[in-house]
């Protein structure tokens, strides 16, 4: 089942706040949207690419989670999938 706009803001709100663990609940929630939008980024890959929409996912988690600044400054659901799309296409290079 998606996970409704209002739980994903609460979770990028207690992120901003600090709480660590709010990135590791939200990502569930999302996980289906994000592969969705890695499935789009790769379809425009040249042929013979090797990159999956499961690995270009991770990376991008790992980019997001790494950067405590970013972390910081998610507003809501539509923000956060923005960040989580620029961080698929710099995996992506």
């Amino acid at each position: 089942m998606p996970a409704s706009a209002g739980e994903v803001t609460g979770l990028l709100v207690e992120l901003r706040l600090g709480n660590k663990d709010a990135l590791n609940r939200l990502m569930p929630l999302i996980y289906e949207e994000l592969r969705r939008l890695a499935g789009h980024y790769l379809r425009a890959e040249r042929i013979g690419h090797t990159l999956e929409p499961t690995a270009l996912v991770h990376e991008a988690y790992l980019r997001l989670a790494g950067d405590s600044q970013a972390r910081r400054s998610f507003h809501d659901q539509g923000h956060f999938l923005a960040a989580a799309a620029a961080a698929m296409r710099g995996a992506r290079r």
